[in-house]
This record gives structure tokens, sequence and C-alpha cells, in this order.
């Protein structure tokens, strides 16, 4: 299953000691050229960026047509990572996009990719047995300061029979 994922799950899932589970559910996980940057050279020190530059099964590609990227930016206002994330998602043909941005994931969707978010991830992780404590965890993206509105995680956690936050 190849996956294409922007900084933000990745960086997130770091924060939350949940990044290598990744490695759990995606037998093949990118991350465009422009991730990597954002991650790992911009984002030197900080959540992340050990993780994804020492991690030998992420691979690193570049979107084919850069003019795309380029004319995409001015005309939909994205950032560079999530519209990198969806352009090699389309080029690879991958099973899903890993994106938090609610514009970018209207936007893939939009294009006929399959999303996945942090939280959807961590439910997964769950579910599997990865994460014991899909409470807890939620709480720390709180206490990260992750923008989520508090009423989906409660939501979700219901939907799984536990109280929510």
């Amino acid at each position: 299953m190849t996956v294409v994922a922007d900084s933000s799950p990745l960086i997130i899932l770091a924060k939350l000691n949940c990044f290598d589970f990744l490695r759990e559910l995606y037998s093949q996980l990118c991350i465009s050229t422009e991730v990597y940057e954002e991650v790992v050279i911009t984002g030197a020190g900080l959540p992340g960026a050990s993780q994804v530059a020492a991690s030998g099964w992420i691979e690193v590609r570049s979107i084919h047509n850069p003019a795309t990227l380029s004319a995409a930016r001015k005309k939909l206002g994205l950032g560079v990572g999530e519209l990198s994330t969806i352009i090699l998602g389309q080029e690879l043909g991958a099973q899903a996009v890993l994106l938090d941005d609610f514009k970018a994931r209207e936007l893939a969707k939009k294009e006929g990719l399959s999303v996945r978010g942090t939280v959807g991830i961590l439910e997964t992780l769950h579910r599997q047995g990865h994460v014991s404590d899909l409470r807890l965890k939620f709480q720390q993206l709180i206490m990260h300061n992750v923008y989520i509105d508090r009423r989906i995680l409660d939501r979700r956690l219901r939907s799984l029979g536990i109280a929510p936050l």
C-alpha cells in the first residue's frame, strides 16, 4: 500500500511517540522532497526531524512537474507541503494521503484521493493494539496545541465506547 504523507502527521505522531507505528500501518510510505525539507532541514531539532531523517523506510520522492506545484500554490493558497503531498499522491497512484489541514483534505478528496489524518491514524493504532489509551493520546494532542476541535475528538472517542475528554 503506497501512502504519501504531509509534514503535520509525521511531526504530531513524533510528538506523541507514535511515529514508528507508521511502519506497521503502511508498507510503502513516501514523502515529497518539499515535505522532507520542511520537516528535516527547516525543522532541524524539532519533533519529527530526527525520526524522518533516520527512517530508511520512508522514501523521499520528487514530483515530476515542479511547475504544477508552483501554479497550484498561486491558485489555491495552500502550503507547499500539502500541495506536494497531493500532487505526489496523484502521480504515484497512492492508496491514501496523510493530511491534517482541512482545505488540503478537501482538495485531495476532490482530486479523488483517499485521505487519512492524525486522528484516524491514532484510532487505527488503537484498534490494532499499538495505542492502548486513545483518550490519553487525544489529550496529548490538545496539550501539544494541535489545532483540532475537541468536539471531534469527543465524538470519535464516544464512537469507540471511550469516555470523552
